[in-house]
């Protein structure tokens, strides 16, 4: 193994995901009832062999720093790894000064004392596998400067279109890196994935904090994009970028999907989380479910169709569910419908009977709310 440091950055200033975001980070999201965003970079840096770890939270860090913990569930190395969390002071006056470039440098001692020659940059935003072991081998064989992982999708006209995608010349060097503004289908869609030596990496932040502080780490590597070698690598597999309520909701009921769900979890390629010593679901004689995601610790009397259940949730008896994701420690009451919705952690859904929205437009219920 390539001796390699990771960063799990946090989601870009672009990125607004309404109404989960006013409680926690992009990293702390549930995902597919048992998951958090951020569990999918950490285990493919410790898959990988990375066990020397920094994870960057701007705003409402408890709820992640509470999962992370220690790191120890991530299957890090206890001699030789390490799981650091770093804080940067979020500029609520002008969102333009909050960017990746911020971050890093205002980190930079914790940069600068990591002795690895290569570090892996990834986001938390973003759902995928990735051996990152064989790409830094890629990228030294290549002798590239720079190599960007980039998943090529047909649908970048209706999705995608906070992120970022890559130019590619014919021999898959990246022309440069720009905006995704729906005007093409076919795109390559950058994955905010960086490999390159450390060196080069602490050299980049100082030349993009010289020249504009609003520049981020994208931006630096377009304007010296004449002087750097960079490479872009297709990704392969499930794809999911959260960068909005809608693309939240469609990733997890993508995954309810058998087939697709095998494209992301693979028994060989564990995704690590924070597990707790709750009970078994409970499914009384009157519980229907069909094609859903059900998390231990339930107690299910109603229908469930096509959703999402987290930990600890409660249905209650003629209560239905479809095309929903409920979060941990929702109770559903008797005979309520609730249906192409996100209810959030402890809402108690009592007394209105029914809450269904637009298939094509999920709602929300907010967090500890009651109806």
């Amino acid at each position: 193994m390539y001796k390699a440091f990771g960063i799990v950055n946090s989601s870009s200033r672009n990125i607004r995901v309404e109404g989960l975001e006013d409680y926690r980070p992009i990293g702390a999201f549930s995902f597919l009832g048992r998951y958090r965003m951020v569990d999918f970079p950490i285990s493919n840096l410790s898959n990988s062999g990375i066990d020397r770890i920094q994870v960057y939270v701007k705003e409402k860090p408890r709820t992640l720093v509470s999962h992370i913990g220690t790191g120890r569930h991530y299957n890090i190395n206890s001699k030789s790894g390490r799981l650091q969390i770093l804080f940067t002071d979020s500029d609520q006056r002008n969102n333009i000064y909050n960017t990746d470039i911020a971050s890093y440098y205002e980190n930079m001692e914790c940069i600068e004392e990591m002795h690895h020659p290569y570090v892996v940059i990834t986001p938390d935003y973003m759902v995928y596998t990735a051996d990152f072991s064989k790409l830094i081998e890629q990228h030294i064989q290549s002798e590239a400067d720079i190599t960007l992982l980039y998943h090529a999708v047909d649908n970048a006209k209706d999705a995608y279109l906070n992120c970022n995608i890559l130019n590619l010349n014919k021999q898959k060097g990246v022309i440069s890196i720009e905006p995704n503004h729906g005007n093409a289908k076919n795109r390559n869609i950058f994955m905010d994935t960086y490999i390159m030596k450390k060196d080069l990496f602490i050299e980049l932040i100082r030349k993009a904090k010289a020249i504009s502080s609003a520049f981020t780490l994208a931006d630096i590597i377009n304007e010296l994009h004449d002087e750097l070698d960079v490479r872009g690598v297709s990704h392969r597999g499930f794809f999911a970028s959260i960068t909005d309520f809608q693309s939240y909701y469609n990733a997890n009921m993508d995954l309810i999907d058998i087939k697709a769900a095998q494209t992301l979890f693979d028994p060989e390629w564990p995704i690590y989380t924070r597990t707790n010593d709750s009970c078994p679901t409970h499914y009384y004689k009157t519980a229907q479910i069909r094609n859903s995601v059900v998390s231990n610790g339930c107690q299910v009397e109603g229908t469930i169709e096509n959703s999402i259940l987290g930990r600890g949730c409660i249905i209650h008896k003629d209560a239905v569910i479809k095309n929903s994701v409920i979060l941990s420690g929702a109770e559903i009451g008797e005979g309520v419908h609730v249906e192409n919705q996100v209810v959030d952690k402890m809402v108690k859904i009592l007394h209105v009977k029914e809450v269904v929205s637009d298939p094509a437009l999920p709602g929300y219920i907010k967090r500890r709310d009651i109806l």
